[in-house]
């Protein structure tokens, strides 16, 4: 027998027994959801503490050398 047969002969039986005003997740879909926001809680708190270790100072921007004489150099030619 193969799969298709198994499943079109279980399908009559499970429109039997299911009843639209009564379908819930049920446990299962409890579990799932417990377990996925276990997960993005452990990744929130993980988040925090490697934000916590960020230090970052921006530092003052140095003008460059070039700009600061007015001097242009072009590339290819070297200055004599």
């Amino acid at each position: 027998m193969s799969a298709h047969q198994a499943l079109t002969q279980l399908v009559p039986l499970a429109a039997k027994e299911l009843d639209e005003n009564k379908v819930t997740p049920g446990v299962l879909g409890f579990i799932v959801f417990a377990v996925m926001a276990a997960g993005v809680w452990l990744l929130m708190k993980s988040m925090n503490r490697h934000m916590g270790k960020v230090d970052f100072e921006e530092a003052p921007e140095a003008p460059e050398p070039a700009a600061a004489t007015g001097a242009e150099s072009t590339p290819g030619k070297s200055a004599r």
